[in-house]
Order: structure tokens, then sequence, then C-alpha cells
């Protein structure tokens, strides 16, 4: 985490209506490298994608994103200013093929020139470019909605559980990727695959009950007793 902060979230509490999920949360990402956010189910990782994508309003706190704040900004906004989001679910456009799929995320580049990158990113997606997206495998499914999310040429990329629902083979290969993301952008990595997330990540955040209840170095995370604690059932 030696690079300044390209994402700054300051005292953030936020939920859904009247219901607060988040509660002070602090949290930070450098310009290149990935973070890990860790927690049971219902911990609040999601609800703070969300928010700091601007898919939920901001109850109080401060989100900086390149060094301009953006809590008050729609998503729209924080898009262009070079967010990207992966949610865990309707990532893709289930009746759209691969190919369209794909031109979605070209709309920023004219010239679609970071087609050939994706797939050669993911080979797999260049053998099924004509193919229904709703008939692709979990892997591939997830595959495509990274690889959308990279065209936009992001500066920040957030992913929602990527490997869930994936087979095991393919697992390994998306976290190489990620890993490879990570060398060019910044990454935060929701994640239930633990030894995954900080394999891939440099730093994590547990979260436990709409808090961070614990954060460090990965490889200190890792081995802290508490880890186990936050997230168990």
């Amino acid at each position: 985490m030696s690079d300044a902060a390209l994402l700054q979230v300051d005292g953030l509490n936020a939920g859904y209506g009247r219901s607060q999920a988040l509660f002070g949360v602090s949290i930070k990402a450098p310009a290149r490298g990935a973070i890990a956010v860790l927690g049971r189910n219902g911990a609040g990782k999601s609800t703070l994608l969300k928010t700091v994508f601007g898919e939920l309003p901001t109850m109080s706190g401060t989100i900086r994103f390149d060094g301009t704040a953006v809590e008050g900004e729609p998503a729209e906004r924080r898009v262009r200013r070079g967010v990207g989001y992966v949610p865990q679910e309707h990532a893709i456009f289930a009746k759209l093929t691969v190919r369209e799929n794909l031109a979605l995320g070209c709309v920023r580049q004219p010239d679609r020139s970071g087609m050939d990158y994706v797939l050669d990113f993911f080979p797999k997606l260049a053998q099924r470019l004509a193919q229904t997206a709703g008939t692709l495998s979990g892997g591939e499914r997830k595959m495509l909605a990274i690889g959308r999310a990279v065209l936009g040429r992001p500066k920040l990329l957030m992913l929602d559980e990527p490997t869930e629902g994936v087979w095991v083979g393919v697992i390994e290969e998306i976290a190489d990727r990620l890993k490879q993301l990570s060398r060019e952008m910044a990454v935060i990595l929701v994640e239930q695959h633990i030894e995954l997330a900080l394999e891939v990540a440099q730093h994590a955040y547990v979260m436990d009950r709409g808090h961070i209840a614990l954060e460090g170095p990965a490889a200190s995370v890792r081995s802290d007793p508490r880890l186990m604690h936050h997230l168990a059932p």
C-alpha cells in the first residue's frame, strides 16, 4: 500500500432506507494493487461496494476518488471518473451474445481498441463470441463480466464474489488474471475464498456487522487468530 490512495473512504455510514448497514467504515485503496474485503454473509461487504459505486446513498462520511469527493455523485458520474464495478449477480446481459456484451463495454472506446486485449486476457471468450451469454458456464460468465468492466478502462475495479459458482479448475485462472489487473489498476476484491483473496491482495479489511473489525497487510491478517472469529457463521 505504498502508492498514494486513489480511493479514500472515511467514516462511512450507509444502508437501505432507514436500515443502517455500515457504521463508520474507513478504507483506502492505492492507485495500483489489490485489497481484499472479507467477512461472513451480511457483514456489509456488498453494501460497501454499492455505496462506493453510487448505487446506494451515503448517510454520512466521505468518499474521495482520485482527490475528489464523490459521495453526492450518481453512479454514472463515478463510472466516467474511472470506477468499475462487477456485482455479484446480474453482471452480464444473458440474452445478448458474448460479442454484444463486450461491445457494450467499449462505449468509451470509439475504436474498440481494448477488445483484443480482453480476448487475449480471457482466451475462452474468443471462442464464445457468437454464443448467447446466458448459455456460458459460471466461470465464463464471470470472465465476461470482468472483461466488459475492464473495457471501460477503470482506474478502480471492484469485484463482488468473482469466483462464486465457478468450477475449481477456473478459479486459479481468474485469480491469476486479478493479480495481473492489480499491477495495472486498483482492485477491491470481495471474496468468500479467503486464501485466494489473501493471495491476490496486498492488504485486507475484515468486516463484522457493518464495522471494520480487522485490517492490515494480507500476510498479517492471514496469521491473525482473530480472523476466523470474525468469519465464523
